[in-house]
């Protein structure tokens, strides 16, 4: 067996945490690295609740990206179990990924993550994104701040949604990677059941479209999803909030603002499962469900 053909079997597998602040763009690159949406996407901070597995098969590498909640400090109970999956997270991974807003200043929020990183041992990799909405000269400035603070293994500018420099993300990351095998089938794309990310997609059109203390009150759940004889797909699903305002801003006149959530939600839905279906959406609402242990367990969250 020549050399070269012994290198090019070393296959690397690892599991890679994705973090940072809220709304710097963590779901975003990941769904474009996996080429597929499976992880929702909003401008309101803390979209991501759960840690969802996102899986990235190449032929001599297998990425499982770790989508972890926004690091903020928390408010209420749900934050708590938010912030304590981002904690298990750290611990368990092969490397990390630490993805900052390049428009924005290095401010409370980035020391304390970075603050976080220091206790861990693995090497950490900073995502610099957006760098399409900066200029040029600005971005080795703004490394060279962040390397003040945080000996990072490698420092990567992108932008996620132009699919800038994503290769050389990749290819940093790999370089951490431990050998091993490929832990997911190659076309696996994500963990979570279909119900989950139904859900999401519901939630995400909330958070699209509503306003003031809506979007962070509320809570989607898939009760029901049915095949009919013709093979379209029939979900059922009920939104949950904490006052009865917010399930009126969310039903809107005449059901005006249930309508769009619902056809917004059902395109999206369709492109995932493959098939026309017929979405019946519900608001319901549970008072300060985010405190409230049986709701949170009910709802996948504990």
């Amino acid at each position: 067996m020549t050399q070269s053909n012994s290198k090019a079997e070393k296959h690397k597998s690892g599991f890679i945490a994705v973090i940072g602040r809220p709304n710097v763009g963590k779901s975003t690159l990941i769904n474009t690295l996996i080429g597929q949406k499976v992880v929702i996407m909003s401008d309101k901070p803390q979209t991501t609740r759960n840690r969802i597995l996102c899986i990235l098969t190449q032929p001599d590498a297998q990425f499982v990206f770790i989508d972890t909640p926004g690091v903020h400090k928390p408010m209420h109970k749900l934050g708590e179990i938010m912030e304590h999956t981002v904690e298990n997270t750290l611990s368990e991974v092969d490397a990390i990924i630490f993805v900052v807003d390049a428009t924005e200043k290095l401010g409370a929020g980035e020391h304390y993550i970075i603050e976080r990183l220091k206790k861990t041992k693995q090497p950490v990799i900073l995502a610099l994104n957006k760098i399409d909405l900066v200029e040029r000269e600005a971005i080795l400035p703004i490394i060279a701040n962040y390397s003040k603070e945080y000996d990072f293994a490698a420092v990567v500018p992108i932008s996620a949604k132009e699919e800038a420099h994503l290769d050389e993300l990749l290819s940093e990351v790999k370089m951490h990677l431990p050998e091993g095998p490929e832990y997911y089938p190659e076309d696996m794309v994500t963990d979570q059941p279909e119900r989950l990310i139904v859900a999401e997609l519901i939630r995400e059109k909330v958070l699209e479209l509503t306003r003031d203390e809506v979007p962070h009150a509320i809570a989607v759940e898939t009760e029901e999803m049915t095949t009919r004889p013709n093979g379209d797909m029939y979900v059922r699903a009920t939104i949950y909030c904490e006052r009865d305002s917010q399930k009126g801003i969310i039903i809107g006149a005449r059901g005006a603002m249930l309508k769009e959530i619902g056809g917004r939600a059902r395109h999206d839905i369709e492109a995932l499962l493959g098939t026309k279906t017929y979405l019946d959406l519900w608001v319901k609402v549970q008072k300060d469900w985010r405190n409230r242990d049986a709701v949170l367990k009910n709802l996948g969250f504990k």
